[in-house]
């Protein structure tokens, strides 16, 4: 099996070490040069409860050809950009909305897969990843792409994988969560666990998630489960992790916030529908971003 991984934050140094572990011929897919030399000669250290581990993947600037499978996990603002192989499947796990319609104008939609994963994980230095929490990865078909070779790739590297027939539903689902829990722990700079300690900040998160929902519904969308009670639950499960948008917060880096929060408002608008308390905390992330 071979398999690369686009993006060496920390899902993808989390994904491509977990690849590396289980002996799937793996590469990790960084733009930078100059980073791409450092991580060929040190691997990624990946630190979970049981100790510290290094694994190897080769580091090329670009996913080689011939490809079972190609993960990406850059940020959302940067997936029109990517340059893919040919006739390879090609599976989103990003966070946020439009990533898999990018995709499919790249490679085709014959050859996109979309999932969404509950893993998490902290990027602790260049090369250094912790990995805070594990949950259930999602695979889907967007059109007629088999999600088979994905799957058992993702398993054999020790993720739990769901193969399902709406990923649609499962992309709506994480990004009307994510609205609720990313924004609030980087406006707060706070970790996930603490959102669910104040009062106030609790019941706001709360309201970003059922303005997201709505917004979904307008789209065909709709939960049989409370995605209000599924954040809070991500948040217990998940106490000590800082979320993506946080750790680009500190490191200075844009966010994706206009991949979600600016995508719900987008779409809000075509249905005519209010989302004012996602637009404040879009606003003030925008304005963070711009310090």
């Amino acid at each position: 099996m071979k398999a690369a991984v686009i993006g060496p934050g920390a899902m993808g140094s989390l994904f491509s070490a977990r690849l590396a572990l289980s002996g799937i011929q793996t590469t990790l897919v960084d733009y930078k040069s100059d980073r791409a030399s450092r991580l060929l000669q040190s691997g990624i250290k990946l630190e979970t409860g049981e100790g510290v581990v290094v694994a190897k993947p080769h580091v090329a600037l670009r996913a080689p050809e011939g490809q079972d499978l190609v993960v990406v996990l850059t940020k959302a603002y940067t997936t029109g950009s990517l340059r893919l192989p040919h006739n390879t499947v090609v599976l989103t796990l990003q966070n946020g909305l439009n990533n898999v319609e990018a995709l499919c104008s790249l490679v085709g939609s014959s050859s996109v897969l979309a999932g969404t994963t509950c893993e998490a994980a902290t990027l602790v230095g260049e090369g250094h990843v912790k990995h805070v929490a594990s949950g259930m990865t999602t695979v889907g078909s967007w059109t007629s792409c088999s999600p088979k070779m994905a799957a058992e790739i993702l398993t054999k590297a020790g993720f739990e994988v769901e193969v399902t027939e709406a990923p649609g539903q499962k992309l709506w689902e994480k990004v009307a969560i994510n609205s609720g829990i990313n924004p609030l722990a980087a406006l707060l700079n706070v970790a996930n666990g603490r959102l669910l300690e104040l009062v106030e900040v609790r019941q706001l998160m709360r309201d970003l998630v059922v303005e997201a929902a709505k917004i979904a519904a307008t789209e065909g969308y709709r939960f049989e489960y409370s995605l209000v009670e599924r954040a809070e639950d991500i948040c217990r499960e998940t106490a000590a992790n800082i979320s993506s948008m946080l750790q680009d917060i500190r490191a200075g880096r844009k966010t994706e916030i206009d991949a979600i929060s600016g995508e719900i408002i987008r779409r809000a608008e075509l249905a005519s529908l209010p989302t004012p308390r996602t637009r404040v905390v879009w606003q003030l992330v925008k304005g963070m971003e711009s310090r």
